[in-house]
């Protein structure tokens, strides 16, 4: 059981939203793992819209990776806190309010649909006793970090993260900045913590290799490249069936760059659980 949390400290997109929508997906389908994905963004759709139809609010798409079935459900992120509150917080609880994507491997908890900034800092405030709920049910929990949440609220939740993803681009200012994070915050050089470029692009001149050589990182820079029929699978709600068609693509396909690296991350990420829980139970 395990907390991953996906942040930026970028002012620009970063592709961090729909890089989690993709390391989640490719996790679920290739491992045995019960997975929850939490979006704490704020007047952003952008997770939701990769898994379904928004305009449905209160419909799921519920994907049995064997039939394919489908039953809708309520959901909500405002439901399960008016339930924690009324002292039913069980672990399970957070199933009956998240939607169901791939049957017993992968759920979504959408983000709050309020556009009152107020009433979002009141639903941040709840996010840490959610995300600890959750830990005690799924195996992985996967965190979509808001930019827009309040830094009291962002900074504990980096805090219990058994890994933080920290999203980059392949611009120079970027990677300039998080060497002088790195520097400033002891946090930033943890092994925990993982980089990551989205949208990524191997014919930049700042590659992969070059990155990571600039960052005198020993690992390389994990990337999630550009890919144009993920990403309008992912406006279209269709994220799952464009993972399920290339499941057994080849080498000369021009999906098998983005799919490997993805799974890639997928595999960096357990490696760096595995060996953190190898620390602390030897």
């Amino acid at each position: 059981m395990a907390i991953i949390t996906f942040k930026s400290n970028e002012i620009k997109e970063t592709g961090q939203t729909l890089s989690i929508a993709a390391v989640a997906t490719q996790m679920a389908i290739e491992h045995n793992y019960k997975i929850l994905v939490v979006s704490t963004n704020f007047q952003d759709q952008t997770l939701e819209t990769c898994f379904w139809e928004v305009e449905k609010k209160n419909k799921s798409q519920i994907v049995d990776i064997e039939n394919r079935t489908h039953i809708g459900i309520e959901s909500g992120v405002e439901g399960l806190i008016r339930a924690m509150v009324s002292n039913r917080t069980n672990p399970e609880i957070i199933k009956n309010y998240s939607k169901i994507i791939l049957k017993d491997r992968l759920d979504v908890l959408p983000s709050t649909t309020s556009t009152e900034y107020r009433k979002y800092e009141e639903i941040a405030s709840n996010y840490m006793e959610i995300l600890q709920l959750a830990n005690k049910y799924y195996d992985i929990v996967l965190v979509d970090l808001s930019k827009r949440m309040p830094a009291m609220q962002a900074e504990d939740i980096v805090q219990i993260s058994d890994v933080v993803v920290v999203s980059l681009t392949q611009r120079l200012k970027s990677i300039d900045n998080f060497i002088e994070l790195r520097d400033k915050k002891e946090f930033y050089r943890r092994k925990n913590i993982m980089l990551l470029i989205g949208r990524y692009d191997n014919f930049s001149k700042y590659n992969v290799k070059n990155i990571t050589r600039y960052l005198k990182e020993k690992q390389l820079v994990a990337v999630v490249p550009y890919n144009t029929l993920f990403f309008e699978s992912c406006s279209e709600g269709k994220i799952i069936d464009y993972f399920l068609k290339l499941k057994n693509i080849d080498a000369a396909d021009r999906n098998y760059l983005f799919l490997s690296e993805t799974n890639k991350v997928v595999e960096g990420i357990i490696h760096r659980l595995q060996d953190i829980r190898m620390k602390y139970n030897p």
